[in-house]
């Protein structure tokens, strides 16, 4: 009785997860697609920080692997993510009583366009946006810069997956 009701919860388990397509632990539908493909993000911002496309396009390409079974391909990916990064700015946030600048803001804009060459009615074209907070007082150089960047690159990458492949 014990071997028929375990078969009996494998075959409902299994009729479930067929009947719904193809869903990864991160909740990703990637329905048939096979492969994705990620081309250069160009950095057309008015200030340019050199390497921020190359990071940005490397960082969207990880959290895809990561979170999927899709094989990541050069060309005629099932998938295809492209754009540009609009957008690199730093701005005052607060002030101090003496009407100097107590936190920045730097901010990044990417405009994104997703092909889903097997499903089109799922193509997009997006902006996202995301920021960082820290102390005036702080250059945002070395590690500093780092630490804002990756974290930038979490967020956005991380939006825009979810936009791509969680239908949110």
């Amino acid at each position: 009785m014990k071997k028929l009701l375990l078969f009996s919860g494998l075959l409902a388990f299994t009729l479930l997860f067929q009947a719904c397509g193809v869903y990864s632990f991160t909740g990703a539908d990637t329905g048939e697609a096979e492969s994705f493909q990620v081309n250069f993000f160009q950095n057309n911002a008015d200030l340019v920080e050199p390497g921020i496309d190359r990071a940005f396009t490397i960082s969207l390409q990880d959290l895809i692997q990561n979170q999927t079974s899709l094989n990541l391909a050069n060309t005629n990916g099932d998938l295809i993510f492209e754009g540009e990064i609009t957008e690199y700015y730093i701005s005052p946030m607060s002030a101090t009583a003496q009407n100097t600048a107590a936190q920045n803001r730097l901010t990044i804009s990417v405009n994104v366009r997703y092909y889903n060459t097997l499903e089109p009615e799922k193509d997009f074209e997006r902006r996202f946006s995301f920021y960082y907070d820290y102390p005036a007082q702080t250059q945002l150089v070395g590690a500093a810069l780092e630490t804002a960047l990756d974290e930038i690159y979490t967020r956005l990458t991380q939006d825009i997956f979810n936009a791509a492949l969680t239908d949110w």
